[in-house]
């Protein structure tokens, strides 16, 4: 059971969810389900998950090794090596896929789904913050004046 919201504001981002994880009647846990990578004075990044912990880990895991690595010649796209926060969702994207391509027929062979949802925001460089909710199939929206706050978990 977990409850994340970020919201777009005038000024910047409001990122926020709690650390519960309940799997059943006596199984409860904490676990961390917001998550920051930064550059200081260059990019700032913020990743809230919810859903089965196994795959949200997963996806935090490949994101930290693709910053750790940097960026190679012809190397994969990563947080750090990103131009603009449209194609730094599209990073978390291809990492929820490569989570499904990996672990899903093993998942849904054991009789449960691929859930997970993620909302990501963040700043790169003079761009104005931008916010996203990314969905398990790692396509997303961007939040908008009209809508300018995403919510996942338990609502």
């Amino acid at each position: 059971m977990t409850y994340c919201v970020g919201l777009l504001l005038d000024q910047g981002l409001v990122m926020a969810a709690d650390t519960r994880t309940n799997a059943g009647v006596d199984n409860l846990g904490r676990f961390k389900k917001l998550h920051t990578w930064s550059k200081p004075g260059e990019r700032v990044f913020v990743l809230l998950t919810a859903g089965n912990l196994a795959i949200t880990q997963a996806v935090v895991s490949i994101l930290s090794e693709g910053t750790a690595a940097g960026k190679r010649k012809g190397g994969a796209l990563n947080l750090f090596s990103a131009k603009t926060m449209f194609q730094a969702a599209r990073v978390v994207g291809r990492a929820i896929r490569d989570v499904k391509k990996i672990d899903g027929e093993a998942i849904s062979a054991s009789g449960d789904s691929f859930s997970a949802s993620f909302i990501f925001g963040g700043q790169i460089g003079k761009e104005p913050p931008r916010l996203f909710q990314i969905y398990g199939a790692g396509n997303f929206i961007e939040a908008t004046a009209d809508t300018p706050f995403f919510q996942i978990g338990e609502h």
